[in-house]
């Protein structure tokens, strides 16, 4: 298995991520669900309505990390595509594969498959912060490297979107336990 060509688009992208690994200092996971977002061609995406300091990250080329708070909780989508398409995949949720009791101290009391199940915790569990954000591989101790695929792909609407929702732009191996449940946003028509 080899990681995707980030230069791509990010629903080229999305399903390529899934089993890779995904190192941040001294703790990796083992990337099992994603969502793919759109920039200018897609309502849910934070770039759906133009640049602006807070997605500025998004609109650099494929490589990088966009790192974001949603409810006092960091979340990361690892950029794609050429300069200016703010393409991204959110990473939502992971299996850790190493260092697992840094994992556990980030996240005491959590059952050791849901350590990283949901963006915020999968971003607990590495120790991603928003200081991470523009961040690209191969830096500062992040890296994507490849792992072992997926059992099986499947694909569904993204989780808590009140735009775009019906889209199948989430991606998940069927064979992990560490996946998020879907959980539809509660103006989603």
């Amino acid at each position: 298995m080899s990681i995707p060509d980030l230069t791509r688009r990010s629903l080229e992208v999305a399903p390529g991520l899934l089993g890779c690994v995904l190192r941040f200092g001294d703790t990796a996971v083992r990337l099992v669900e994603v969502e793919a977002y759109e920039g200018a061609d897609d309502p849910a995406s934070h770039a759906w309505r133009g640049q602006t300091r807070r997605n500025a990250t998004m609109f650099e080329p494929g490589g990088g990390i966009y790192v974001y708070t949603m409810h006092g909780h960091a979340c990361m989508n690892i950029v794609c595509g050429p300069q200016g398409t703010a393409s991204a995949v959110l990473v939502r949720a992971g299996e850790v594969v190493e260092g697992l009791d840094r994992a556990k101290q980030r996240r005491p009391g959590v059952r050791e498959e849901w350590l990283a199940r949901g963006p915020g915790n999968l971003c607990r569990a590495l120790g991603i912060t928003r200081e991470q954000d523009g961040t690209r591989f191969g830096t500062h101790g992040l890296e994507l490297l490849p792992g072992s695929p997926p059992v099986a792909v499947r694909t569904g609407p993204r989780v808590n979107v009140s735009r775009a929702w019906d889209l199948p732009w989430r991606f998940w191996d069927s064979g992990s336990a560490s996946v998020s449940a879907h959980k539809a946003h509660p103006n989603a028509r």
